[in-house]
């Protein structure tokens, strides 16, 4: 028999912003399709009409576009096993659902919530299960006149899943292995609804992993328990053949590793969860997200792969090529892993010590135009080489400007503390001769104006750190910053000379 294709997919619901668990899933899709050079699939799972909230389907597709996890096909990128949302396919469903019920694999059921709240006030720890139906009001125990009648009036019904009792059924799992549950303790799940005429996601999920022929389902772990299901599904409609591997990812844990994590960790710790900002249409409220937020794509992307797997060697640093080659459901973690939100920090930091410094000055030019400054007034080049000098001191592109801010705004005021630790009364006169001295220079690049300047300190005698902090405080504004020489470069002469005549005017 032919090896099947690797065939994955994500299935998000579009209730609302994606987690930065579902992140999670779709990479590990990814990387696994990838490196198969299989297909990545996605679904949009929208059986619960109620739960649907506006502008999540185009947010979740924003949020793969800016991580640049891309899919092969699924909504909104075509493909041959459309169509791709589960509302759009419910003539597909309502023809396996009728499978089941002509083989009595399933029943209708006309129990309404009243009914059912009412039995489980009676039964404790009631489920509808081999034990209990035959007491329920479902087509199991109505003649078939009533239940055709009943339907015909338009009432209410649902399809349930007929489940033998006491059997084992068996779950090889790639990361867990053999998982193994009796089939007495599930219940006849519902299938299918009359009401939207949608079935439920259980049976939407199976049919469609079948048709479009889903190799491997790569899913959290929270799925976990519903696979038992799944597999007897599988086996209901005789699809054992074509029935994919299941591998079920570990949980994302709070940062301290007590519990799932969840949008209040972030909300507590100052930390997004959501890929993308999130302004929520019915309640207005807004989420933080990770680009918003100032991460690099690829910074999260390596960020997120270690979480809950490893590479088997001391590696942390991995560009996408980098874990496509070496990803491995084998390495996958089955204990959760706790969310180091610090560590996502550290992976921003060296990321941006990755970049080059050419395109870190186009990541930086619209936050200094955002401060008011007309950034085309700088080139290309010289935003470069600024952030050349202080990238290293920075976790995010946004960080760089409180680091570059004297180079295009000249200082007004001065650290007060540096004042009365660098300003002497001797400090205006000394000014004033390096002023003259650096009027003389030809050529004010850094290492020749360093010589001079620390030369004539020497000759005259003067104590090298004094002068040095009263000239770095008289153009900076304060005792801090990179290699003086190399923002006096930048700064060029004039400019650096009329910062040095303030600060003598404004200090005396």
């Amino acid at each position: 028999m032919a090896e099947r294709r690797v065939r994955v997919r994500f299935a998000p619901s579009p209730t609302g912003p994606l987690h930065i668990g579902g992140v999670r899933t779709a990479l590990y899709n990814y990387l696994f399709a990838r490196q198969h050079k299989g297909d990545l699939i996605f679904r949009i799972e929208d059986t619960d009409s109620n739960r649907f909230v506006p502008g999540a389907e185009e947010y979740i597709l924003e949020s793969f576009r800016w991580l640049g996890i891309q899919f092969d096909e699924g909504v909104s990128f075509g493909g041959t096993h459309g169509p791709y949302r589960q509302s759009e396919r419910r003539d597909i469903y309502k023809k396996y659902v009728q499978v089941l019920l002509d083989a009595g694999k399933a029943y209708i059921a006309f129990d309404t919530p009243q009914e059912l709240e009412a039995k489980r006030s009676e039964v404790s720890n009631f489920q509808y299960d081999a034990s209990t139906r035959l007491q329920m009001r479902n087509s199991l125990v109505m003649p078939k006149e009533e239940v055709d009648a009943l339907i015909a009036e338009g009432k209410q019904y649902v399809v349930r899943f007929k489940i033998e009792p006491n059997e084992e059924v068996h779950v090889h799992d790639l990361i867990r292995g053999e998982v193994v549950i009796n089939s007495s303790v599930l219940d006849d799940k519902v299938l299918y609804k009359s009401a939207d005429q949608l079935p439920t996601y259980h049976l939407a999920n199976i049919v469609d992993d079948h048709l479009m022929e889903v190799s491997h389902v790569i899913r959290g772990e929270e799925w976990l328990p519903s696979a038992p299901l799944h597999v007897l599904l599988y086996r209901a409609f005789g699809w054992e053949d074509t029935m994919p591997q299941f591998a079920h990812l570990p949980l994302l844990l709070k940062p301290e590793g007590n519990g799932k994590l969840s949008k209040r960790d972030g909300d507590r710790l100052g930390f997004p969860v959501f890929p993308l900002d999130w302004h929520d249409p019915k309640s207005g409220d807004k989420s933080s997200g990770y680009r918003e937020a100032g991460y690099l794509p690829e910074a999260v992307i390596n960020f997120l792969a270690l979480l809950g797997w490893n590479p088997g060697n001391d590696q942390e640093l991995m560009s996408v090529d980098e874990l496509i080659q070496l990803f491995s459901l084998d390495h996958c973690s089955k204990a959760g892993a706790k969310f180091d939100y610090k560590k996502g920090t550290w992976f921003n930091h060296e990321y941006i010590m990755k970049k080059s410094d050419e395109d870190l000055a186009v990541l930086f030019r619209p936050v200094v135009e955002a401060q008011g400054i007309d950034a085309s007034a700088y080139s290309d080049e010289l935003l470069a080489r600024m952030v050349s000098l202080v990238k290293g001191r920075v976790n995010f592109v946004k960080e760089l400007w409180n680091q570059t801010r004297f180079f295009f705004v000249a200082p007004t005021s001065y650290a007060e503390k540096d004042v009365k630790k660098r300003w002497s009364e001797d400090t205006p006169r000394i000014m004033n001769e390096l002023i003259d001295l650096l009027q003389q220079m030809e050529d004010f690049s850094s290492k020749p104006a360093e010589e001079k300047v620390i030369g004539w300190i020497s000759e005259k005698g003067y104590h090298l750190g004094n002068v040095m902090n009263a000239f770095r405080l008289a153009v900076v504004g304060e005792c801090k910053g990179p290699h003086m020489f190399d923002i006096t470069e930048l700064l060029g002469k004039e400019e650096t000379i009329a910062r040095i005549r303030r600060a003598v005017e404004v200090l005396k």
